[in-house]
Formats: structure tokens, C-alpha cells, sequence
């Protein structure tokens, strides 16, 4: 869709009236304002299919879709399946959920399997330009040979074969019968480069299996860095976004689509239409692990249950614990995009995240550790049924109702039989509120309010109601110390299982804590590696009591249980075993700990 004059002096009077917008967007407007690629905006999200999105991925995918619906353009989706070794339709499938998730659609559905041919022809084209040949040192050899950033590579001696025998090679690396690792295609461009990517990049290499679309058509296969650009060139795409590893690839991805321009032989002048690679910084969040081999490792050594194990940085791991893309995105927004990485703190997504579910999460009573509460002088039989209100942030959620009788389950931690001064909770003596219901009291006699078993264990609690105190009764304005705890009636309540997750990592930078690790241990690697940062109490599981009306809340859906935090509804619920996951606290609970 290309982008008229005056929308876009609409669109840059618009944004005239913020006070910055990110150097991208800067970039973009200064583009579309020089009529480049014919003011047209398309980019593109290119994924490799060997994992699941994690959070990292979410800022890409903001960025990409969400400045192309903003300029009238078009987002494409691009699977990168370069390398089947690692790939599979199952992580297709899960990226395209992701993305559909967190509010966004793609144009069109692409993979770099489907420029196979186009990339072997190219490749074939620059042979006999004498601009690639084919290589038989080993991997080592040609490390050795690439020199260092500040010495010159050498020559390999195979630079200068012949035209006829490097296209005859190139076709036996593709039949079948070489074995993996004898040959690669590599660009003929510079060794004395000081950009040690042009010099003499590998373009294509043997791997001898079949792929997952094409079959066993292919047994060479093309590197990313000779697919990208290409890809990106055919495509159309004006605005190729990318993290910021990639602006030393910067100029062999404008090389490799100026070469590829010259052998498709159109008119149109390169510089006005070209894929515009600009590198911004990735999203590096503290007490995260982030990249796909980190996780993949975690998921098979069962340190997790799987890619949306709700303690995993995966896109889907964030859905399953209760994260909404409204508080992801916005997040997003809040960090920006910037030319130097960071570290940002794990508790800033979590107030981002927290403040979105405080509009949209239904308010709940839920007793995750529970004693039982015993309200003598309420009647034996007798109920009362209050209204609660589902949300106060948006009325139109509505109302449930709760029921209220004389034995309730309260939390263990809001009753102390030795409570301090200060404790203005439920104790022997105190008073406090039942929430939306009664002001009660304890006898100032423990013997008289306290039950105990035999190990001395607290397991029933007694006292007695302050009548005319509910809300619109003659004393429901009395003034007390103590607190308002919240309850539910243990007749009219479900058991729950609440599974109370937390960081899976105890150290802020698990990266550089592993890598150290394993230098200082003879370079342990993988699980080895992880296992002494890793958070034995990341995952607590335990028996609750809930409001009967959750059984009527559907899988995902956002709640709050009041005086706890925030929960959702697992997959794994069911009417008959219902299953909440903690999201995040009501407040950050690792701000205590590390004060």
C-alpha cells in the first residue's frame, strides 16, 4: 500500500505532538518523506522454526507489525528454514499462534524454502561471474585462514579453480553422495577486508537430508546470510529490522542484494529500491535465559514442563501464566528501541504487567493456606448471600454472588495466637473485617479461640460476630485497628490446586553467571552448567480453597485473587479439578528480598 502525501504529513504532524518517537520510526518517516520505494512500507518477521518465540521476539514482532499497520503498510511472516536439522512444523504452528496472540496478522505466509531454486540459480549465476568457488578445506582450515580483525586473511588455494569445475563441484555438493563438511560454496570478495564477513563468506553448505517442505530435493542448503537479503530483495520489503549482532552483516546483506539486482537485470535504481536493514538493541530482561538452545536444553532435561512451562521467557509461557499482550506490548512501548543494549529489570514487566491486569482481572476471594474459621454466634444452617462486583475497574463485567455461613477458611497467615502490637490481624483479643461482611473478635483467651492437634498445630479458630456491622447496618461505621482479611464459606467453596510460580532464576544475569561457571569448571556446558543458579522453589504447589462461581471461568482467563496476587485459569482446569497459576504478586515480593 503505498502511503500518500498527505496522510503522511498527517502522520508526521501526528507525531509532531509526542515527544520523541524511536530512531526507527524517525528513519522510517525521513524514507516515506523521500519518496524511497515509492513510499511504500512492507517489512517483514523472519523466525527460524527450530523453537518457540520467547520474549525477546516480542519486541521484534511489535516493531515489525506494528509500524507497518501504523504507515498503511503490510507485515509479512517469514519462516527461515534454512537448516533442517532443527526444524519442524510444530514450531511453525506455534509461532503463528504467538503472533496471532499478541493482536497482530501477517500479509502473507513465506519461507525461505520457497526461494530453494531462485538462491541456487543466483548462486550458479555468480560462479560463472567468478565471484564464488567451491572450497575443500576443513572448518578449521578456513577459521585459520579468515585471519583476525587485525590481520589480513589468505587466499584459499582453491580461490582461483576454474569456472567449468566449480559449477561441476557445486552440483555434486547437491547430490547426495558427498560427505558433509568435504565442500562449501563461498563468496569470492575480499580476505584483507577489515569486516571479517566479506571475507570470503560461505554460501552454501552439504548436509544431506531431507527438508520438511521440500523433501529430498536439496542436500545443499543456503546460509542465513546468503538467503536474508535475497529473500528480503524478492519480497519486496523497504525496511528489513534486525537486532543489533547484525550491522557488522549490514554490508554483505547490501552486497548480496546489489549482486542479486545486477543478475535479475531490472531497471529500477537500486538505491530507491532496496530492503533497508537498520539494527536496533534486543530485549535482555534480568533472571532470564534467553535463546533457544538455553530453552531447549531446559525443556529436555525436564528442568521444566515443557516450552509454556509458565516459568519459561517463551511467548506461550507468558500466556499460560496469565501475562495479557496488552501488558506485553505495553512494556514493549515502555523500554523503546534504542542502539545500546541493556539490562532491564525483571520487575519492570512485572508493574507493566501488573497494572494492565489491575483493569481487566475479575476480583476473586481465594484461600490458598487455609485455617478454619468458626463464627460461634452466628446460627448453624443459616446463609447469607452477598453481591460482590467482578471488576471495579469496568462495570460492565458485572456481579457474582457469595455465600457467607458460620464456618469460613481464612488464610493461616491472618490469625497469630502470640500476635506483636503492631499485627492487626486476627488474634486473640483483636478485632478485624470480614470482608464484605461482619467486624469480628477473638476472646482475649487463646483457650477460648484456639483449637490445636496433638503436634500442637493450629486447626480451628473461633470467635464471634459484632452484630449490626455490616455494610448499612447501625454500626457497620464502627472504627477498629484491626485489618480487613478476606474469606470463604467452607460449605460453599471448591478445592483448588494453585500453582504459585516464581523466577526460575536466583541470579540477575544467569548469562554471564553460567558462561563464568563453566570456565572456572573445565567448560562444563548445558544443564551442568545451569543447575547451581537455578531456583529450587520456582514452582509451589498447593491445596486452596476457592469461590464455587470460578468453576464458570474459562481456561486463560485473567483474576484477581483479592489480598494475593494475580491468577489465571491453567489449561489443565477442569469443572471437577480446577487449576489457577499465579501471575505476578499484587506487589514485587523481590523488591523485599533484595533490599
Amino acid at each position: 500500500m503505498n502511503m500518500s502525501a498527505e496522510n503522511l504529513e498527517e502522520i508526521k504532524a501526528e507525531e509532531g505532538k509526542r515527544e520523541s518517537i524511536n530512531f526507527i520510526e524517525e528513519q522510517l518517516l525521513k524514507d516515506l518523506a523521500e519518496g524511497k520505494n515509492g513510499k511504500k512500507v512492507q517489512t517483514r518477521f523472519p523466525p527460524e522454526p527450530n523453537g518457540y518465540l520467547h520474549i525477546g521476539h516480542a519486541k521484534a514482532i511489535a516493531l515489525d507489525f506494528g509500524l507497518a499497520e501504523k504507515y498503511g503498510g503490510v507485515c509479512n511472516l517469514r519462516m527461515d528454514d534454512t537448516n533442517p536439522q532443527k526444524e519442524d512444523t510444530e514450531y511453525v504452528e506455534a509461532i503463528k499462534r504467538d503472533i496471532e496472540w499478541l493482536g497482530f496478522k501477517w500479509g502473507n505466509i513465506y519461507y525461505a524454502s520457497d526461494y530453494f531454486q531462485q538462491l541456487w540459480d543466483f548462486a550458479v549465476a555468480l560462479i560463472k561471474k567468478g565471484r564464488a568457488y567451491i572450497d575443500e578445506q576443513t572448518a578449521e582450515q578456513i577459521a585459520e585462514q579468515k585471519g583476525t580483525p587485525t590481520q589480513a586473511g589468505t587466499n584459499s588455494p582453491y580461490r582461483d579453480r576454474p569456472v567449468e569445475e566449480n559449477l561441476r563441484l557445486f552440483e555434486e555438493m547437491n547430490s547426495g553422495k558427498m560427505e558433509p563438511g568435504k565442500m562449501v560454496l563461498r563468496a569470492k570478495i575480499d580476505m584483507a577486508s577489515p569486516n571479517m564477513h566479506f571475507r570470503d563468506p560461505i554460501m552454501y553448505r552439504v548436509l544431506n537430508m531431507p527438508h520438511w517442505r521440500t523433501g529430498n530435493k536439496w542436500n545443499a542448503y543456503p546460509m542465513y546470510d546468503f538467503t536474508h537479503g535475497q529473500c528480503d530483495y524478492w519480497e519486496g520489503v523497504t525496511h528489513s529490522w534486525c537486532t543489533l549482532e547484525f550491522v557488522s552483516h549490514r554490508p554483505l546483506y547490501d552486497l548480496f542484494v546489489d549482486w542479486a539486482k545486477e543478475v535479475d537485470g531490472t531497471d529500477n535504481p537500486i538505491d530507491d529500491n532496496r530492503p533497508r536493514q537498520t539494527e536496533f538493541n534486543k530485549l535482555n530482561l534480568t533472571h532470564i535465559l534467553l535463546s533457544k538452545r538455553n530453552l531447549l536444553i531446559l525443556v529436555n532435561e525436564g528442568v521444566v514442563n515443557g516450552w509454556d512451562d509458565p516459568r519459561m521467557p517463551t511467548i506461550c509461557g507468558f500466556r499460560r501464566r496469565g501475562y495479557s499482550p496488552e501488558g506485553i506490548l505495553s512494556f514493549i512501548d515502555k523500554i523503546g528501541y534504542t542502539k545500546f543494549d541493556a539490562l532491564n529489570q525483571m520487575s519492570l514487566f512485572e508493574s507493566a504487567v501488573r497494572d494492565d491486569l489491575n483493569k481487566r482481572a475479575q476480583r476473586v476471594s481465594a484461600v490458598v493456606n487455609p485455617v478454619k474459621l468458626v463464627i460461634d454466634n452466628f446460627p448453624e444452617g443459616e446463609v447469607e448471600t452477598y453481591t460482590a462486583i467482578n471488576n471495579p475497574e469496568n462495570e460492565a463485567d458485572g456481579t457474582h454472588e457469595i455465600e457467607f455461613s458460620r464456618e469460613l477458611w481464612i488464610e493461616r497467615e491472618d490469625f497469630m495466637e502470640d500476635a506483636p502490637k503492631k499485627f492487626f490481624r486476627l488474634g486473640p483479643g483483636k478485632q478485624v473485617r470480614l470482608k464484605n461482611s461482619y467486624i469480628i473478635e477473638c476472646s482475649e483467651n487463646p483457650e477460648e479461640c484456639i483449637r490445636k492437634d496433638a503436634d500442637g498445630n493450629i486447626t480451628e479458630i473461633h470467635a464471634n460476630l459484632i452484630p449490626d456491622t455490616k455494610t448499612g447496618q447501625a454500626n457497620s461505621n464502627m472504627k477498629i485497628k484491626g485489618k480487613t482479611i478476606h474469606w470463604v464459606s467452607c460449605n460453599h467453596c471448591l478445592e483448588a490446586e494453585v500453582r504459585n510460580y516464581d523466577r526460575l532464576w536466583m541470579v540477575e544475569n544467569p548469562r554471564d553467571e553460567v558462561a563464568a561457571y563453566s570456565k572456572e569448571h573445565g567448560d562444563v556446558r548445558g544443564i551442568e552448567a545451569m543447575r547451581p543458579f537455578l531456583n529450587p522453589n520456582s514452582l509451589e504447589i498447593k491445596k486452596a480453597y476457592v469461590e464455587k462461581w470460578l468453576a464458570t471461568r474459562k481456561p486463560m482467563d485473567y483474576l484477581q485473587f483479592q489480598r494475593i496476587g494475580y491468577y489465571n485459569v491453567d489449561p489443565d482446569s477442569t469443572p471437577e479439578h480446577l487449576v489457577f497459576n499465579r501471575t505476578v504478586g499484587l506487589t514485587d515480593a523481590w523488591k523485599k528480598i533484595n533490599k
